[in-house]
Formats: C-alpha cells, structure tokens, sequence
C-alpha cells in the first residue's frame, strides 16, 4: 500500500530507522540496560530543553503532561473552601483552551482565563490585569506554539510577568521544541513539555516534562497529587535511572533513535530547516492568493511548524473539495478545529520531512485549486516555494 504524506501537526511522517528501532527484543525494565537508555534520553532531551532542571519522561501523550503539570499543582477542590492555588490560563486556541479546561477539572474556582479570540495576539497588558488581580499563589499557562491557529506565543514575555510576580510558568512546547528555538531556562519556564510525534519525529505515546526546583517545592505541598503521574515519584525514579511505573519500550527505542537523528543533524541546522520549510509554504500560500489565518503583533510571530491557511471560500471551494482532494493524491493535511471548523486549513512541517516533501504538498495543493477553478495556472507556488527551499542548500 501506498504511504500517505502526512502533513498535519502530528503524528508526523516516521523515517524507517525510527520505525524499526521499535522492532528490537523487549528488555527486562527494570535492568541495566534500559537504565542506560533511559538515562542517555533524559541527557539529551535536556539538552535539546536547553535546561538545567529536572526531566522526565512520561508513557503518555502530550495532554498527560499537560495533566500531570496542572494536577501536581493544584490541589484538588474538596467543596469546602477555595483551592489553594490560582491558575492563570493565557488562551488564544484550542490547546490553550485545554489547559483551562484542565484546570477547571481541579479547581474551577482556581481558574482565571485570560482569554483571546482563536488566532489573535495576546497582549500583555490584558495577561499582567489577569495576574495582579489574583491574590493567590499563582500558576500561568500557556501554549507557545499553537497549532490550532498557526501562531507563536510570547515566551519570553510572559516568563518575565511570572517571575515578576513569583508565578510558575507553564509552557506547552508540544509543538515547538525540537522544532524551533526554546531555551526553556533563559525563558524563565518552570514546566516545559514536548510530545514524541511532533518536532522529534518520534510516533505517539510519549512525552517529557521538565521541572524547576520550585515548581517541585509547590508539589510538596500538594496532598492530592495524581497517582499514575506524580512527578515526585518520576524524581525518586530517576535517580535509579528508571520510570516509577511500566515504560512504553518500543517507544522508548523509538524515541532513543530520534534523538540521535537530531544529534546527527545538529540542533541549529534542524531549527534552520524548520523556519525554511514553513517559510516555503507562507510564501506558496501568499503567491497563490490565499491569506494566513493568525493575526499578529509586536511579541507574536508565525508558527515554523505548522502555517494556518484560510480557505478561499469566496471562490466557491470548500473544504471537503481542497483537503479531500488532496488526501485523493496521497497528501493529508489538517483542517480547523471546532469553531475553526470548514474556515481553515493548516499545513504541518514538523520532524524530519524535507524540502521534497513539502514541494510535493504544494504542487497537490495548486493541482486542486486549479480542478476548483481558483487559480488558472499551476507553478505559481510551486515556484514560490523553490525559492525559498534553495535557501536551504
């Protein structure tokens, strides 16, 4: 059968080495070996990190770290006083959106949205309202890379508000790390977390969480931490180089082998392809007349691993007609979410796809606007794209 090219912002494309690392023996989980594989994953995640804390990683997606951030820290409402802990949830997409809801499951007193529309800047001002009117000890979340709307959050800033006001940062770098530049410590990030199957090019089920000294103080204090995904249990674990609990082992080969692929190609070089390819594909969307979705301001920037698109619904396409038409030539990208829903379409360039592959997405991209009569020649973008994927050379 015939691969698909998937396009979407995860699960990526995994490369065949990848794949077949998971296809060695199982190994006792509890030996030596797996502690050297574990150890050398956390090493080099930390470097990729670029942090000094803490790392784990969990046998979980990237919304089980989510999870474990949010339940290690809050303590669980037991409908007799307020929660302890406020919990800033800085929102502008779906993923934001999640970490509220996440929240809310804990404590729904705890929570305080700061609240953008989906696809639009947060503005800082509005964010520092939100925080110096909670009294409490306080939380900030945040999605850095938000893929639901193809926009790149300022890290930077909101890691000053918090130390400014002796917060801890959360930062959702599912998306970003791996992918982008995220200097997890000079950020001022307390938790960072990273999915497998998205900049690392690893397939789903793992994530890994990084963790400040004082993030891990607040945990102390918590009496209702989660069982499964109490991180002070992945701390005691690791100083005997293990997992407190049954690890994914495929996946943890799997993942062994995508972080040497990244060594291999360096971390500045892999960043540098990243920004090129979603560089190609805003300068192909544009030529062709269509228009990206986010909107941005002085501390916003668009995603280099995923550009949202708005479909050209005025030229009578939809998008059943544009993503089906696609997926019918073997190429699959995302559409909206929710609200986003028939509005949008995003285009993934996430992992260890190439310049080959998202030329490929943009030549399929012009054959079905050119079927749908909303171009009248093709090469437009193709051409665009060439372009820009020179630059990597």
């Amino acid at each position: 059968m015939e691969e698909e090219l998937l396009m979407i912002p995860g699960p990526v494309p995994v490369i065949p080495r990848i794949r077949e690392a998971m296809s060695r023996p199982m190994i006792h989980h509890r030996g030596d070996e797996f502690a050297e594989i574990y150890e050398g994953i956390v090493e080099n995640l930390k470097n990729i990190f670029q942090t000094k804390n803490d790392l784990f990683v969990l046998s979980g997606s990237g919304t089980c770290a989510m999870e474990a951030a949010i339940g290690n820290l809050i303590q669980r409402s037991n409908g007799r006083g307020r929660t302890e802990m406020a919990c800033i949830t800085v929102t502008n997409g779906k993923f934001g959106e999640r970490f509220k809801e996440i929240a809310e499951r804990y404590g729904e007193d705890a929570v305080t949205p700061a609240h953008f529309e989906w696809g639009q800047p947060i503005e800082l001002e509005r964010v520092k309202e939100a925080v110096e009117n909670s009294p409490r000890p306080k939380v900030i979340t945040m999605v850095h890379n938000e893929t639901s709307t193809g926009i790149l959050n300022p890290a930077k800033d909101v890691g000053n508000l918090a130390k400014k006001h002796d917060a801890v940062f959360v930062l959702d770098c599912i998306t970003s790390i791996g992918g982008d530049e995220v200097p997890v410590d000079q950020l001022g990030v307390d938790i960072a977390i990273v999915g497998s199957q998205k900049c690392l090019g690893t397939p789903p089920g793992l994530s890994a969480i990084s963790i400040s000294d004082k993030a891990l103080d607040l945990m102390r204090e918590n009496p209702s931490r989660p069982f499964y995904m109490d991180l002070l249990a992945y701390k005691k674990s690791l100083e005997k180089r293990q997992t407190p609990y049954t690890p994914a082992l495929p996946l943890f080969f799997a993942l062994r082998e995508a972080l040497e692929v990244i060594s291999e190609e360096g971390m500045e070089r892999r960043i540098k392809r990243h920004r090129i390819l979603s560089k190609a594909v805003r300068a192909a969307a544009t030529r062709l007349g269509l228009s990206l979705f986010p909107k941005l301001n002085e501390v916003s920037a668009y995603s280099n691993t995923v550009t949202a698109i708005n479909l050209p619904l005025a030229n009578g396409i939809t998008d059943e007609q544009l993503r089906g038409g696609m997926r019918k030539r073997g190429v699959i990208v995302a559409g909206g979410q929710e609200k986003l829903k028939g509005k949008i379409f995003r285009i993934a360039t996430m992992g260890n796809i190439t310049g080959r592959e998202v030329l490929r997405t943009i030549e399929v991209l012009e054959e079905v606007l050119l079927e749908n009569k909303v171009i009248e020649e093709e090469g437009i973008g193709s051409g665009e794209a060439k372009k820009v994927l020179s630059t990597m050379l």
